[in-house]
């Protein structure tokens, strides 16, 4: 399997595959690449409507350029801004690089806008799980304005948290409980659906075709709500308890069952 950049020609066929709608695999098929690799170069050049060959080329040699002036500016020994985590655990700064990529990506296509992805990336893969606004302006290389943008978007989607400390510099914190913090506002967003929905039931009649519809939506969106919620409940105290678990689905066999939350996932 052929590593290394892609080529101005990988590119064309990549922007043909995706213009006879190719699936991501389908094209790295053909091109003998890995998935992430054309999924990531989709994505951070325009996304799958917007991705155009010659200036996804022309943007990856400018970002390559960029990194090699890097050093000039006083950022270290032609490290990456932000690598002492790399050089301390002996890791390989090009595949933490990669990594880090691949997992904006991942959070990109989860619908996350580009910027918020590329800064909750940041904040994950850092060892303390914690950046100051300028930390990460240097590490991204973007505003601060920018990164203010971005936090702002995480905060609200109770995705991170601000923290002064004991320094005069706020720090931005994705700890442990913010995929359960994230999961339970997804939960209680659909539990609006269910009580949005029922209002239109009274509204437009039970009996009706519509009224019977959203009904319908109703009930499902309350069963779903029910089960994120109790499904996380369930996983934090699992995983608080038995923070070392190495089958989550046998530790989930092990708890016993709990009751549904009363009056549903909103109560």
């Amino acid at each position: 399997m052929p590593g290394g950049r892609l080529t101005q020609p990988e590119r064309q066929q990549i922007a043909l595959g995706l213009a006879d709608g190719l699936a991501y695999a389908e094209i790295a098929r053909r091109l003998d690449r890995p998935t992430s690799t054309v999924t990531r170069e989709v994505m951070r050049n325009g996304g799958p409507a917007g991705y155009r060959a010659d200036l996804a080329h022309r943007a990856t040699e400018h970002r390559a350029q960029r990194r090699k002036q890097t050093p000039a500016r006083g950022t270290g020994a032609g490290t990456r801004p932000g690598s002492s985590d790399e050089q301390a655990y002996g890791r390989d700064t090009e595949a933490v690089r990669a990594y880090e990529e691949t997992f904006t990506t991942v959070l990109m296509q989860s619908g996350m806008p580009k910027m918020m992805a590329r800064v909750m990336a940041c904040i994950m893969i850092s060892d303390q799980g914690s950046l100051t606004a300028p930390e990460l302006v240097q590490r991204l290389e973007v505003s601060p304005a920018s990164v203010s943008k971005a936090v702002a978007f995480l905060e609200s989607q109770g995705l991170c948290r601000r923290d002064r400390g004991e320094g005069r510099r706020e720090r931005y914190i994705v700890d442990d409980d913010v995929w359960y913090e994230s999961v339970m506002a997804s939960a209680r967003a659909t539990a609006q659906i269910t009580e949005t929905a029922r209002q239109g039931v009274g509204v437009l009649g039970r009996d009706t075709p519509a009224g019977i519809r959203l009904e319908n939506v109703a009930r499902f969106a309350d069963f779903v709500s029910e089960s994120i919620t109790r499904a996380a409940t369930q996983a934090r105290a699992i995983l608080t308890s038995r923070p070392q678990t190495a089958d989550l689905s046998a530790a989930f066999d092990e708890a016993p069952a709990e009751e549904p939350p009363v009056g549903g996932a909103a109560s």
